[in-house]
């Protein structure tokens, strides 16, 4: 059983992360010290079951939260294949947030991801243009990113869309990331690395803004300032902190 902060309801949390394909627990994944999984479970997981609690993201105006959930999966509107797993999805009358967190992945090597050929759809082009026509320019080669996971957060908004046009709604992805200065074992994170993917994360923001997913990166740094000044989330931000104390 994973060591979770104080005041969080833990069998709520577990089923969560149970349904995770990545299963981070199981794999001992969850327990590393540069583990994305563990910070976002204690971060969020203390909203199971207290919704309302949850101010307004930073940036994205939404209005009263009424549902939190861990590890939820967006399915496409196909059967076949994998569908995406956002770390949060948050929910209100009027908007479904999807956030897709990060904390050391970005400054590590880039995995492999790729768009398989189903995702060359024409609904897209109607439906979510800009972040298609980025697609299209990644697949020719002539836009690359190197620390920010792109094929993923496109394969996100397609997911959301999809998820948030059946409940009419609107539809928001949030990047939430983190700038450590240094590794678990205490060396330095590459500062240049730091301020590429600050640079790549803006890009994305241009290239895809005043679509229909709208696109919201928020820093982990913020995102806890933003948390603090709420009276009922300063002991929770004050623990979170103590865990995690390089998040930039």
């Amino acid at each position: 059983m994973p060591e979770f902060l104080p005041d969080l309801p833990v069998d709520g949390i577990m089923e969560c992360l149970k349904r995770s394909p990545g299963h981070e627990v199981r794999t001992g994944k969850f327990d590393g010290p540069e583990s994305s999984a563990s910070l976002v479970a204690n971060a969020f997981g203390w909203f199971l079951n207290r919704a309302h609690v949850l101010p307004p993201l930073p940036g994205v105006p939404a209005g009263q939260v009424t549902s939190v959930t861990l590890e939820s999966e967006m399915r496409f509107p196909w059967s076949d294949g994998r569908h995406p797993w956002l770390d949060v999805a948050i929910e209100t009358h009027t908007t479904l947030i999807g956030i897709e967190a990060k904390r050391y992945e970005p400054f590590r090597p880039m995995k492999a991801n790729g768009f398989a050929e189903i995702y060359d759809r024409p609904v897209w082009r109607e439906k979510l243009g800009r972040f298609t026509q980025l697609r299209d320019d990644m697949v020719e080669g002539k836009i690359g990113f190197e620390t920010l996971d792109a094929v993923q957060l496109i394969k996100d908004a397609y997911a959301i869309y999809t998820r948030a046009e059946k409940r009419a709604t609107g539809a928001v992805l949030v990047y939430l990331y983190a700038e450590p200065k240094a590794w678990a074992n205490g060396k330095p994170v590459d500062a240049k690395k730091i301020a590429k993917h600050r640079r790549e994360v803006a890009d994305f923001a241009k290239l895809v803004a005043g679509d229909t997913v709208a696109f919201a990166p928020v820093r982990w740094a913020d995102l806890l300032y933003h948390w603090g000044k709420s009276p009922a989330l300063v002991a929770h931000v004050a623990a979170l902190r103590a865990r995690y104390p390089d998040l930039g």
